[in-house]
C-alpha cells in the first residue's frame, strides 16, 4: 500500500503540472490586460513587480520588436517607462521558477491590483468548501436513507413513488432549481434573501444565506444516492450468499443488516467523495447566479476580466482537489473491504 500512495501521487504530481504547464501556456499566449485598471501610482507599483518576477519588459524608449505596448508612465524622476510582455517560453519558466522558489502564483490584475493570486483565492476557498461541505452533509444521510427505504420495499408504491420523484429532480440542472427556489422563497415569499448577503448585515441574515444555495446543490446529490444506494442494495438482495445467511437461521432484519447493508455500503462510500468533487465543480454556476463569493463565482470573474494570474490558481485548486481527491478514492476501497487491496502483487 505504501508503495502504490507514493506512486499515485508522484503521478497526480506529474499529471497536475502537465495540465497547469500546457493551461498557462495557451493563458499566456491570449492578449494580456493591459492599462486602465487603477491609478497611475497603482499601476506603475504593479508594473515593477511584473518586471521583477520576470513577466514584463521596462524600456526607457519605446520599442518595435516586443509586440504591443503595454503601458507607459512618467515616473517622479522625469524617467519614461515603456513596458511590454516577455515572450511565452520566458514567462512560462519564470512562471515556474517564482513558484517554487518563492511560491509566487502571479499578481491579481483587476480582482485586486497587485495583490498575490493565491492570497485572493485563500479568502475565497472558505466560503466555497463551507457551502459544499454542508451540502454533503446533508445529501449523504437523507438520499442513503431514501435508497434503503426504497430498495427494501422493491416493486412498491413507495419504491415507484421515491424512484419516480428522484427521476424528476435528477433530471433538472442544479441553476433551474436554484433560480425556482430565489424565485419562490425570496421574492414571492419573502422568507428567504435572494442575494448571497454582504458582510455587514447580521450573523442570523447570513445563516439564511445559507439555505437556497445548500438546498440547490443539495438536490441533484439525493437523488443520485438514492438511485445508487437502492440500485446495489437490491442487487445485494437477491444474492445467493443472503439466501445462504437466510437458511443458516438468521431472521430477515439480521440478514439485511449483517450481510446486505454491509455489502451494499463497500461501493457507496466510495462515490461519496466523487460526488463532492461534482457537487464543487457544479457550485461554480450556482456561486454566479446567487452572487457567492467564492472560488466558483472567481473563476468566472477573473476569466471575464482577463485577470489571468487568479484564473491559473484557481485552475490549479480544482485540479489539484480532483486529483487528490481520485488518490482518496483509489485507497478508501482497500480500507472498506480488505479483499481489495491496492498495488499487491498478483
Amino acid at each position: 500500500m505504501k508503495k502504490y500512495v507514493i506512486q499515485r501521487l508522484a503521478l497526480a504530481l506529474i499529471t497536475a503540472f502537465i495540465i497547469l504547464s500546457l493551461t498557462y501556456i495557451l493563458v499566456a499566449a491570449l492578449p494580456i490586460q493591459g492599462g486602465g485598471f487603477g491609478k497611475e501610482a497603482s499601476m506603475f507599483a504593479y508594473y515593477q513587480e511584473q518586471v521583477k518576477l520576470g513577466y514584463v519588459f521596462d524600456f526607457s524608449s519605446a520599442q518595435s520588436g516586443y509586440g504591443t505596448e503595454l503601458w507607459s508612465y512618467l515616473d517622479s524622476n522625469n524617467l519614461q517607462h515603456f513596458f511590454y510582455k516577455r515572450p511565452i517560453l520566458d514567462l512560462y519558466f519564470n512562471w515556474i521558477k517564482n513558484i517554487f522558489t518563492k511560491w509566487d502564483w502571479g499578481r491579481s490584475t483587476q480582482i485586486k491590483l497587485n495583490a498575490s493570486a493565491m492570497s485572493v483565492i485563500l479568502q475565497r476557498l472558505p466560503v466555497s468548501l463551507s457551502l459544499n461541505i454542508i451540502s454533503v452533509v446533508i445529501s449523504v444521510p437523507l438520499g442513503i436513507l431514501l435508497g434503503i427505504w426504497a430498495g427494501l420495499k422493491k416493486n412498491t408504491w413507495i419504491d415507484h413513488t421515491i424512484s419516480t420523484v428522484v427521476m424528476i429532480f435528477i433530471s433538472i440542472p442544479s441553476f433551474v432549481i436554484i433560480t425556482f427556489l430565489i424565485w419562490i422563497f425570496g421574492y414571492q415569499l419573502g422568507w428567504l434573501p435572494t442575494q448571497w448577503p454582504s458582510t455587514i448585515m447580521p450573523t442570523d441574515y447570513k445563516v439564511l444565506g445559507y439555505i437556497i444555495p445548500v438546498f440547490a446543490l443539495s438536490f441533484g446529490s439525493v437523488c443520485g444516492y438514492t438511485r445508487f444506494v437502492r440500485a446495489e442494495l437490491c442487487e445485494v438482495m437477491s444474492s445467493e450468499y443472503l439466501l445462504l445467511a437466510r437458511t443458516k437461521g438468521l431472521t430477515k432484519n439480521q440478514a439485511i443488516i449483517r450481510h446486505a447493508l454491509r455489502n451494499a455500503f463497500v461501493p457507496i462510500l466510495p462515490s461519496i467523495l466523487a460526488e463532492f468533487i461534482g457537487v464543487l465543480g457544479g457550485s461554480m454556476i450556482l456561486e454566479s447566479i446567487y452572487g457567492i463569493p467564492g472560488i466558483g463565482f472567481l473563476y468566472i470573474t477573473a476569466l471575464n476580466l482577463k485577470d489571468y494570474s487568479v484564473l491559473m490558481v484557481d485552475m490549479a485548486v480544482f485540479t489539484m482537489i480532483g486529483l487528490l481527491a481520485g488518490i482518496v478514492l483509489d485507497l478508501s476501497y482497500g480500507f472498506i473491504d480488505p479483499r481489495i487491496r491496492m498495488g499487491a502483487k498478483k
